[in-house]
C-alpha cells in the first residue's frame, strides 16, 4: 500500500497554515519535501521542525519546498509554527487523507498501550510530481541533512 518510488504522487489539495491551500498541481517544477510527524509541540517533532527551519535556505537553494504534515488542527499548527518560527507551511490532515495516501498510519505502542498513529516519515517528490525518495521510521538525529543531500542530488539530475 502507498506510493512506490518512481510513481506519480496522486493529486492532493490540503489546508495549511497562513490560510493557504497546498495543491500538488501548483507545485510542479519544484521539488517537494513532505515530512509527516506525530504531534505539534512534542520533543521529537519540535526538534525535527527546528532542523528543517535551520536548513530552509539550503532547501530553497536546490528548488525544494518543505511542508510538515500531521493530524493536528489548524489552530495547533498556527501556534506551533509561530512558537518555533517555522518558515514553511504545516498541513493539517485531521481526517488522515494524506496520511493514508502515503501509508504512514501505523500501529504504535506507548506505555504498553497500542494505538494507531503517525509513523514519522519523509517523502521527497521530484519536480514532475513523482516520488523520488522515502524515509520511514525516521529517527530525527541527522535526518534533515540526509533529506537535504537527497534533494541536492535530485536537483542536479535534470
Amino acid at each position: 500500500m502507498g506510493i512506490k518510488i518512481g510513481e506519480a504522487v496522486p493529486a492532493f489539495s490540503a489546508p495549511a497554515t497562513s490560510e493557504t491551500q497546498v495543491s500538488l498541481a501548483d507545485l510542479k517544477g519544484k521539488q517537494v519535501v513532505l515530512y509527516f510527524y506525530p504531534k505539534d509541540n512534542t520533543p521529537g517533532c519540535t526538534t525535527e521542525g527546528q532542523e528543517f527551519r535551520n536548513l530552509i535556505a539550503e532547501f530553497e537553494a536546490v528548488n525544494t519546498l518543505v511542508f510538515g504534515v500531521s493530524r493536528d488542527s489548524m489552530k495547533s499548527h498556527e501556534n506551533f509554527k509561530s512558537k518555533q518560527c517555522l518558515p514553511f507551511e504545516l498541513i493539517s490532515d485531521p481526517d488522515e487523507t494524506l496520511c493514508r495516501q502515503f501509508d504512514v498510519i501505523k500501529l504504535k505502542k506507548l506505555y504498553g498501550k497500542e494505538h494507531m498513529g503517525v509513523e514519522r516519515s519523509t517523502f521527497l517528490i521530484d519536480k514532475n510530481g513523482n516520488l523520488a525518495h522515502e524515509w520511514r521510521k525516521v529517527k530525527v538525529a541527522g535526518h534533515v541533512e540526509e533529506v537535504l543531500d537527497a534533494a541536492r542530488t535530485l536537483n542536479t539530475q535534470d
